[in-house]
């Protein structure tokens, strides 16, 4: 019910014959152009305050543009940039269009190699700055780079003092330039090598360019500029002189696809990108594996190298439940499986009342799981319409058998998403009446005082929307009771690889809990806890333990589940409303190969993870003082 801004999308494509053969089979030489336009367009959801990419032409002539770069802010970036470059093209009549070599000789973003981005900030930098690709640039070509990433780093402050030690004057202070300086950093590095090589074989001029650009190995840069990041990251780049990479973090935290074939390599932040551009199978595409990178070179030659060795298995689970497309094969199943483990305690909140409870989603993304939630509750009816008929001591009546199999598991759309609460509209009491129109109903569809009314949500974070918006319109419709469902576990504590998840005290569950330790005078936990962070604060990062984990150990869920209800009950609400959350083994069980369930156990895959749950915890006690 409350978007989450989280970790952008990446799109890559590197053509591995002549722009003529496209142009010869595709009837364009724009394929390349055209499929990083999709991938990005299909995966929108993964951004929307900005997107970018960028072309590396192959063979130019020197004093020509061969390294190109779009980027815009807003939503419809993707628009802004693509039209840019369609408007140099409009100019053109049709034959010279249609000419390859034209347009490699002559037309911006006709190249073999492309890039995209888009964005969602992580850090709330903002700013065309900030929007991916990065781009450094030199009069070498092996030593331009141009990187994008879905990527947060919780060690950059680590990193840019190491920069400085190296005597490294850095512009500006943020992951992304701070990884683009490193990189380049090691990429001049690598071309100087390949320098005193070429110079070793009597080698000048022009010719020891053509040396460095055929033998510059980007697996060399990623060794030395990864092994000390500390975070969830998919990296991508390319160099002037034509090289390509996307290397993935060791713990597995980030996603990443890509597919190859003799005519090209794509790589994308999400399986079914690349199934639907390409149209290709599932099981044609390949997942970047933890701590490799998928290389291509000037020549085209494609390989897997090992960068780092893996370091955890913490595929993220939120993932799954949230943020990719649920049109995966494999999310889908999930996100039903989700909603089906959740039959029995919602069948505990409505008193086992099948026939009496009306169920429906909110937002759209939480769909799946509530075809999930009916498809159980389905097989629940049936199994006692079995028994109900196994009990009869007579032959039924086709009256009595109409009576038992003619019930069913009722779903309606109660709540349509009416329209958008425009950010100029900052007044509180203004806004919090209107976020209560947000939403309308339908009217009608329950009977009143009678049916129990069953929402399910993907995730519940804030619960701002929940109370402001949604528990207000639903109660409109005078149910019996209301129950809000949630596919995911209570979310606990902040991301810090990727997510623009807000701090702790946002979190509703976590507020509910500092409630409890209050109402129970229990204020020495809070202490003990809060001295506990500081100390781990002061050991090395490595050794460090998530203390904050630890103010919830006396509560169960059902606890701290009823008071997020009392915290976000509207006042004047009349209706019982009751809380369902999923349960860690339920989302172990349903997503049994994405192990990175940190939001919900606090247990971070990463060393800087924990350090920065502590010092978030430090942060929360100090605001109160």
């Amino acid at each position: 019910m409350e978007p989450l801004k989280h970790e952008c999308g990446v799109a890559m494509i590197r053509l591995l014959k002549p722009l003529e053969y496209y142009q010869e089979k595709y009837g364009t030489w724009m394929f390349a152009l055209n499929k990083l336009y999709l991938m990005m367009e299909k995966q929108h959801n993964r951004g929307q305050e900005g997107a970018g990419m960028a072309c590396v032409k192959f063979d130019g002539m020197p004093g020509t543009e061969y390294i190109f770069r779009e980027r815009a802010e807003g939503k419809d970036a993707i628009t802004e940039i693509f039209g840019r470059v369609q408007k140099e093209y409009a100019r053109l009549s049709p034959e010279l269009l249609a000419d390859a070599e034209f347009a490699k000789n002559h037309l911006p973003f006709a190249g073999q190699l492309y890039m995209g981005h888009l964005r969602y900030s992580t850090t709330g930098k903002k700013g065309l700055a900030y929007v991916h690709p990065f781009l450094r640039r030199n009069n070498w070509q092996a030593k331009n780079l141009c990187i994008c990433g879905n990527f947060n780093m919780t060690n950059i402050d680590e990193i840019f003092q190491q920069m400085l030690a190296q005597g490294m004057f850095p512009r500006i202070y943020s992951d992304g330039y701070t990884l683009l300086e490193l990189m380049g950093h090691r990429l001049d590095r690598e071309a100087e090598r390949n320098f005193v090589d070429a110079k070793k074989l009597g080698l000048e001029g022009m010719d020891i360019t053509s040396y460095i650009d055929n033998h510059m190995d980007m697996a060399n840069v990623l060794r030395t500029t990864m092994p000390n990041f500390d975070g969830g990251y998919v990296m991508c780049g390319l160099t002037g002189s034509g090289e390509m990479f996307s290397m993935r973090d060791p713990w597995g935290i980030r996603p990443a696809f890509y597919y190859q074939n003799d005519e090209f390599v794509a790589v994308a932040s999400e399986r079914p990108v690349l199934q639907t551009t390409f149209d290709l199978e599932c099981d044609d595409i390949k997942e970047l594996q933890p701590g490799n990178a998928l290389l291509v070179n000037r020549n085209g030659e494609v390989r897997m190298e090992r960068i780092l060795e893996q370091r955890g298995d913490s595929a993220c689970s939120f993932e799954r439940i949230y943020f990719s497309r649920g049109s995966d094969r494999d999310i889908y199943r999930e996100r039903k499986r989700l909603g089906e483990l959740l039959v029995p305690q919602v069948l505990d909140a409505v008193d086992g009342d099948i026939n009496h409870t009306v169920f429906s989603f909110i937002p759209n993304t939480a769909e799946v799981a509530y075809y999930g939630l009916l498809s159980g509750f389905k097989k629940c009816l049936n199994r006692q319409k079995v028994q109900q008929i196994q009990q009869l001591d007579h032959e039924p009546t086709d009256e009595e058998l109409h009576a038992i199999l003619d019930t069913y598991v009722r779903s309606e759309k109660v709540a349509i998403k009416d329209i958008k609460l425009r950010t100029f509209i900052t007044e509180g009491n203004s806004r919090n009446d209107l976020a209560s129109h947000v939403y309308d109903i339908t009217y009608g569809c329950i009977e009143s005082g009678v049916d129990n009314l069953v929402v399910i949500d993907d995730s519940i974070v804030r619960g701002t929307t929940l109370k402001e918006s949604i528990l207000r319109i639903l109660d409109r419709l005078h149910p019996k009771k209301i129950v809000v469902v949630s596919s995911a576990p209570q979310i606990r504590y902040p991301d810090y690889y990727g997510i623009d998840m807000p701090r702790l005290e946002e979190f509703c569950a976590f507020r509910a809990t500092i409630e409890l330790i209050r109402e129970r005078g229990m204020n020495d936990l809070l202490q003990r806890v809060y001295e506990a962070c500081k100390l781990e604060l002061l050991k090395p990062k490595s050794m460090m333990r998530n203390c904050v984990r630890d103010i919830y150990k006396p509560f169960t869920a059902e606890e701290i589940n009823r008071k997020v209800v009392d915290m976000l009950r509207p006042e004047g609400l009349k209706t019982p409303v009751e809380l369902v959350f999923q349960s860690i083994d339920g989302l172990h069980e349903a997503i049994p190969d994405h192990h990175g369930d940190w939001y919900f156990t606090g247990k971070y895959p990463t060393p800087g993870g924990t350090k920065l749950c502590n010092q978030a915890f430090v942060n929360f006690i100090d605001r109160q003082k």
